[in-house]
């Protein structure tokens, strides 16, 4: 029987078939780190982990407000801190001492700037804990902190200008970051989305060359809708800069030494009141549920829901909703960092959507 040839129609479709099945089977094959079970256990042995903050940090540390502080013990990690007045001087900013400077700009100053050796020297192997914390309910571990938290107080979040869609400016030595080293009320005003998103992206080259640290940033949290300081518009540009942050920082980050919290978006949702959380409900979160990690915008709101007047300091509920869903995550990078569990996403990465060409050619 004689073979016919089959139509070129017909021998496109399959040849484009055909791709689309490679292509998709390439693009839906896991990488094996993002296909492994995520890991939200406790590390198997004490931890050493140091926080930098200010005065929200505190109060999310201080057992029976946010009892973070107590948590991260019952999760074996050693716990010690930052706060105003810790470290050596900072002669880079306005004044004072390298601990009373955490806004966006100043973690140039920590991590990067011309005496950033100076305080990492100081902040790796300190054992301070703010007054009144209390002690570690577990031993000391051996060695250096390992685990390094750093967050900015909503102060920073006051002035930033720009539009929510605004790339990361890429700078260099020779084409400084306007914010580099600056208080967020630095004059001229440089807080832009670009200039922030940017100043975090700076970041990631200290952070690769320092693959023995696990870094968490913990995003800029809300202010109060009454706070007097807010410059209108800010704090909806301030929630473009962290779910960013959420989605995108690491973009093109090959490694699992560095992740983000949005404690911001923890922050703007609550059970009815000020004093009732929604840990357990629908509404804003960052969290591990069903084995996978969850940024959800349920409610769209850009202010702290757990302030009840003009302080933007948030209240015990808030706090301890943080602490719910932090701890679960905080478990899962540091399993991914040491490949002990799965790599996830939305701590700083989200998936890739196919590209348009497949769906032109599946169309």
């Amino acid at each position: 029987m004689k073979i016919m040839p089959r139509p070129r129609q017909v021998q496109v479709i399959g040849l484009m078939m055909g791709f689309c099945l490679l292509l998709t089977g390439f693009l839906w094959t896991p990488i094996p780190a993002y296909g492994q079970a995520l890991n939200p256990n406790p590390p198997p042995a004490p931890v050493r982990l140091v926080f930098v903050h200010h005065s929200v940090g505190e109060a999310w540390l201080t057992n029976d407000v946010g009892n973070l502080f107590r948590g991260l013990n019952a999760n074996n990690y050693y716990v010690s801190d930052t706060y105003y007045d810790w470290g050596p001087y900072d002669p880079d900013a306005d004044s004072g001492r390298i601990g009373d400077h955490t806004d966006i700009g100043h973690w140039y100053n920590w991590f990067l700037g011309g005496r950033s050796n100076l305080y990492l020297a100081e902040l790796y192997p300190t054992t301070h804990l703010t007054p009144g914390m209390g002690a570690n309910s577990i031993p000391l571990p051996s060695g250096d902190n390992t685990v390094v938290l750093f967050k900015s107080c909503f102060v920073s979040g006051y002035t930033i200008s720009g539009n929510p869609d605004d790339p990361p400016r890429h700078s260099s030595p020779g084409d400084p970051n306007p914010i580099w080293g600056m208080a967020h009320n630095g004059d001229p005003p440089a807080y832009t989305v670009g200039n922030v998103k940017g100043m975090y992206r700076d970041l990631l080259t200290y952070f690769a060359a320092h693959q023995d640290k696990l870094f968490i940033l913990i995003t800029t949290p809300p202010v109060s809708s009454a706070d007097l300081e807010l410059n209108p518009g800010a704090a909806s540009l301030l929630r473009a800069i962290n779910t960013w942050l959420v989605h995108h920082w690491l973009d093109g980050y090959r490694y699992n030494n560095v992740v983000v919290f949005d404690y911001y978006n923890v922050l703007t949702s609550n059970a009815g009141d000020p004093e009732t959380n929604d840990l357990a409900i629908a509404g804003n979160h960052h969290r591990l549920l069903n084995g996978r990690v969850q940024h959800v915008i349920g409610l769209k709101n850009n202010f702290s829901a757990y302030t009840p007047g003009a302080d933007s300091h948030p209240t015990w509920a808030g706090h301890q909703k943080a602490t719910g869903e932090f701890l679960p995550l905080l478990n899962v990078a540091y399993h991914a960092w040491k490949g002990t569990g799965g790599r996830p996403y939305y701590l700083g990465r989200s998936p890739k959507l196919l590209p348009a060409m497949l769906f032109l050619l599946l169309d």
